[in-house]
């Protein structure tokens, strides 16, 4: 039903918004991947997941006052998607942030170049110019 639908968006959208959100909603919708099946199809619904949560990050959810602000808040938290230990976490996190930031620059370059592409090559710049 259209309520359902409203009222967990709304709570996803919260989520997202709060300090490691973004963490915790990958996590929530990635528990479980890869068990089960043979590798190739185990893969294939990792790359699934991994592609719909994106596009889950990649939307602005409406609570959001604008998307400048949107990407404030969630940009830093997919770039520490990148920095997870957990081998197996980490492959499908890694997934999730390039996917995402893949989505955000096609969708907003200018905001993606900002909050993401230019704090992911800051060291990178840094060390050109020495």
């Amino acid at each position: 039903p259209a309520w359902l639908r409203r009222l967990c968006g709304q709570l996803l959208s919260e989520r997202l918004l709060r300090p490691n959100g973004v963490q915790a909603v990958v996590r929530g919708i990635m528990e479980g991947t890869g068990a089960g099946g043979t590798g190739a199809e185990a893969a294939a619904v990792d790359w699934r997941k991994c592609d719909a949560v994106a596009k889950i990050l990649a939307a602005c959810p409406q609570q959001c006052l604008s998307l400048e602000d949107y990407y404030k808040l969630v940009c830093p938290q997919i770039l520490d998607l990148l920095h997870i230990q957990d081998k197996l976490t980490a492959r499908q996190f890694q997934r999730v942030a390039t996917t995402t930031l893949l989505t955000m620059a096609k969708g907003h370059p200018q905001l993606a170049e900002k909050y993401l592409l230019q704090p992911m090559l800051a060291p990178l710049l840094r060390c050109s110019d020495a």
